[in-house]
């Protein structure tokens, strides 16, 4: 594995920083790589360093975020789905500013895509309509509805200023996986 340089390290830290303060200013659309520079304190050149453009950018900080969550799911995969749930929400929790802003962010709807599309790729194996309460029900249907209901009560979650604690939330929101996917 090679070490990263701290500058680079600090750089890349700054410019994600910088992205995501700005976009709960405004507009995606309307950011420029100027303003991130200026808000990152680096240089125009720093960021098309490592990154093509503003697109690219957003798309590597999702994917990183979609990547720790997916390890997330394979470390706790003997969990309950409290328990693992709580492990996202701890997760959520400490990345905030990124998640509620996605989230609400009219400009980033292929973050919400590719979080859905995890969520559902998670629950596949969880998934059993040869037999039990979900007998003869769709397993698309079953993984659509369940994967929409987990995003919907993330993003009414941050939408809402985080009214539940964590550990509330994935208690609440594993009860009900437990309750319909076991």
């Amino acid at each position: 594995m090679t070490k990263v340089d701290r500058r680079i390290a600090k750089s890349q830290v700054a410019i994600k920083n910088a992205v995501i303060e700005l976009m709960s200013e405004k507009s995606f659309d309307d950011i420029t790589i100027q303003d991130i520079a200026d808000r990152a304190d680096v240089n125009r050149g720093t960021i098309y360093l490592h990154y093509t453009d503003k697109y690219d950018l957003l798309d590597k900080m999702i994917e990183e975020h979609i990547e720790n969550l997916r390890e997330l799911c394979q470390s706790s995969s003997e969990m309950t789905f409290q328990e693992g749930n709580y492990v996202w929400y701890e997760y959520f929790e400490r990345h905030y500013l990124f998640f509620s802003t996605m989230l609400a962010s009219k400009g980033a709807p292929y973050f919400r895509s590719r979080f859905l599309d995890l969520v559902i790729e998670e629950f596949a194996a969880e998934v059993d309509t040869t037999e039990g309460k979900n007998q003869g029900l769709s397993e698309d249907v079953i993984l659509q509805f369940f994967g929409s209901a987990v995003v919907g009560a993330v993003e009414w979650w941050f939408k809402n200023g985080m009214p539940l604690s964590a550990r509330v939330m994935a208690e609440q929101t594993g009860a009900l996986l437990d309750r319909n996917l076991e």
